[in-house]
């Protein structure tokens, strides 16, 4: 699964697409804090992302709390229908700001 990510600022865009599985989901966490920085916002663009379980859901609530730990916000952008599914049976789409389009996205 590639995953593009674009620092410009205090603004950290992922870009996730494909499977966000177990197999990749510790190369794409490390990738991600160790680019993270005090006060930094993250942005994850899942438009292209059609798959996710419970390895890439720890990554991003891991992210989460890095995030809020340092003062930034983490938005998801674009949640597909297929991984939604995933976030609402979990409940872990209580935990995150979703908004329909990464053009949604406030920080």
């Amino acid at each position: 699964m590639p995953c593009e990510i674009k620092k410009e600022g205090n603004l950290l865009t992922v870009s996730l697409s494909g499977r966000f599985v177990a197999s990749i989901a510790p190369s794409v966490r490390d990738d991600i804090l160790s680019q993270m920085s005090e006060g930094v916002n993250v942005l994850f663009d899942l438009s292209k992302m059609v798959h996710i379980d419970s390895s890439g859901l720890g990554v991003l609530v891991q992210v989460l709390q890095k995030a809020k730990a340092e003062g930034g916000k983490v938005v998801l952008a674009a949640l597909q229908p297929a991984p939604k599914i995933v976030f609402d049976i979990t409940k872990v789409s209580r935990v995150f700001d979703i908004v329909p389009t990464v053009a949604d996205a406030k920080f």
